[in-house]
């Protein structure tokens, strides 16, 4: 039986990358809200089996000058009461940290480029420990607190809270696990005003991409795969 899995997605070019076909693999139909533009509701949220919330160039502090986030957060957090299965990447952490009562700030820093994680006692013991000490992609400013009752499982000494979970339905990844190396010229485009503005060197992130990207796309796939078990554990691979 085919299950639904919702994605909010607040710019084009940040999409489920990589996690997409393996979604499609566990049978699951994916159907996308596009922020400030689809209506995001309490009820949609609620009824799908999986949530993912995508990332963004807009944050938690951004509630009055974009007030679809505000109703958005409000959405999500309808869904995190219940302990629903749902996976929030960098904006998508964030939000679903300020859901669980959790701080969210501009730290007046930048982590953007790929970089090793530092995991936690508990991430070892998560479904993170998949990622080995393969570099992940960063693309960040602002920060989260952990949130009561949640799990840290990794950091960078730059931003020491990369990773949580609540349980085994809730996971927060600052990183972006799902980006797809190979269209990550969309992502340089799309951001180019604040990669001028931070002085990043486009040419260190392509050759990171081709050096890591393919042993983490194979990495990221294991994490979600165990993740998707642990959440929702009837939902197998089609042929599994």
């Amino acid at each position: 039986m085919s299950r639904t899995a919702l994605v909010i997605r607040h710019v084009a070019f940040e999409d489920l990358g990589i996690l997409g076909p393996l979604l499609r693999e566990h049978g699951y139909r994916v159907r996308y809200l596009e922020a400030g533009v689809d209506r995001v509701g309490d009820e949609d949220l609620v009824a799908a089996d999986l949530l993912v919330v995508l990332g963004g160039p807009v944050g938690v502090g951004d509630f009055a000058r974009y007030p679809y986030l505000a109703d958005e957060a409000a959405a999500v957090g309808a869904r995190v009461r219940r302990m629903l299965p749902t996976v929030g990447i960098c904006l998508g952490a964030q939000l679903l940290a300020h859901a669980l009562g959790a701080r969210v700030a501009a730290t007046g820093r930048f982590e953007i480029g790929y970089g090793p994680l530092t995991l936690t006692a508990e991430g070892e013991g998560s479904v993170l420990a998949g990622l080995g000490g393969t570099p992940v992609l960063h693309w960040h400013g602002d920060q989260f607190a952990v949130p009561e009752g949640a799990a840290l499982l990794a950091g960078t000494p730059g931003f020491p809270h990369q990773a949580f979970t609540v349980g085994d339905t809730l996971l927060g990844l600052q990183f972006h696990l799902e980006a797809d190396h190979t269209r990550l010229e969309r992502w340089l485009l799309g951001h180019t005003h604040e990669l001028t503005a931070h002085g990043v060197d486009l040419d260190r992130i392509r050759a990171d991409a081709d050096r890591y990207g393919a042993e983490l796309a194979s990495r990221a796939r294991t994490v979600f795969a165990d993740w998707l078990r642990r959440a929702l554990p009837v939902a197998q691979p089609d042929g599994a």
